[in-house]
């Protein structure tokens, strides 16, 4: 007997009948971005907006559907193709970013693209074409980030996705995506170390702030505070996902020089250029993530250091 599941076309109309308007659902074929701008950075979106009752009345349907699906590929894990399967985790992730569906857990999404991740045949084969899709699916850093957490890193792939996804989202956003080779020989620490150096919040503040201030004394002084909280927003994005791409590693003791380069560019290019005050609190947040990711390196650094670097008490007696 041979048993139905559906196919990535179907799984896009199911979407479609549920309210799904953005087009990029529909694009011209697989990992294809030309149309994938969204129309407004205020609502990332699959959903038209909806009052609460609908939107836990829509988790539940999604639920659903990611149970049936999880169900397809436990019964016929065969059954797609590693292209449907790449399509149907781009798909999933758009849903997932839905600005109504933020608050609500996300325990199945997880289950189903873990489970869709150890489907993939041709690995590590599809990393590069699936983290070049995943990469595009929003334009905000916030989204960005919140797509790295729907990988769990349960199994080697999941902190592999995790890793080199959340590289290629802090280069896209430094506008270093053309330029580095993220697929080249060098490691993502080393990499990463590059990338560090752009985040001094200066420097996004140059990228952000290329617009012309208001004339007005009183609106040029609104318009740097809020400059000020979208710069500290961005770098608090951005090194979360930094401590991803650190997170995912098995440090061994061949890089501890490039984990200790990275904590040197952490404090050089990030801790020392936030100055906190009681009247911005967004700065002392970003602070906040700078130490605490500064410790958990340094904390890898102390377990990971090579057997040379270690003093003996005992040597040449």
């Amino acid at each position: 007997m041979r048993l139905w599941y559906p196919s990535l076309q179907e799984v896009k109309e199911v979407f479609r009948c549920l309210g799904a308007y953005n087009p990029a659902l529909y694009p011209h074929g697989p990992f294809q971005h030309s149309s994938r701008a969204l129309e407004s950075e205020a609502s990332l979106g699959c959903w038209e907006p909806q009052d609460p009752p609908q939107e836990v009345a829509l988790d539940i349907k999604l639920s659903y559907i990611y149970r049936f699906l999880i169900l397809c590929f436990l019964v016929q894990p065969t059954s797609y193709t590693d292209a449907s399967i790449l399509g149907l985790m781009e798909l999933l992730c758009r849903a997932g970013l839905d600005v109504g569906l933020r608050l609500l857990p996300k325990t199945d999404l997880q289950q189903l693209l873990l489970l869709l991740l150890e489907n993939i045949q041709e690995w590590p084969g599809k990393l590069q074409p699936l983290c070049c899709a995943l990469s595009w699916v929003s334009d905000h850093h916030h989204n960005l980030l919140t797509l790295v957490q729907f990988f769990l890193d349960a199994t080697p792939r999941g902190r592999q996705l995790r890793s080199q996804l959340s590289l290629m989202v802090i280069a896209r956003m430094l506008g270093q995506q053309e330029s580095l080779p993220l697929w080249g020989e060098k490691t993502q620490l080393a990499l990463l170390s590059q990338l560090l150096s752009l985040m001094r919040p200066s420097s996004l503040r140059q990228c952000l702030g290329s617009e012309t201030l208001p004339s007005s004394p009183g609106q040029q002084s609104k318009a740097s505070a809020e400059l000020d909280h979208k710069v500290c927003y961005l770098c608090h994005s951005l090194l979360t996902l930094a401590g991803v791409v650190v997170s995912s590693q098995d440090i061994t003791p061949d890089q501890w020089g490039e984990l200790q380069l990275l904590c040197m560019q952490l404090d050089r290019h990030i801790s020392t250029h936030i100055r906190e005050s009681p009247q911005a609190m967004h700065r002392t947040k970003l602070k906040d993530l700078a130490t605490q990711t500064y410790i958990r390196w340094q904390d890898l650094l102390a377990h990971c250091q090579p057997q040379g670097q270690y003093f003996s008490p005992w040597k040449d007696i």
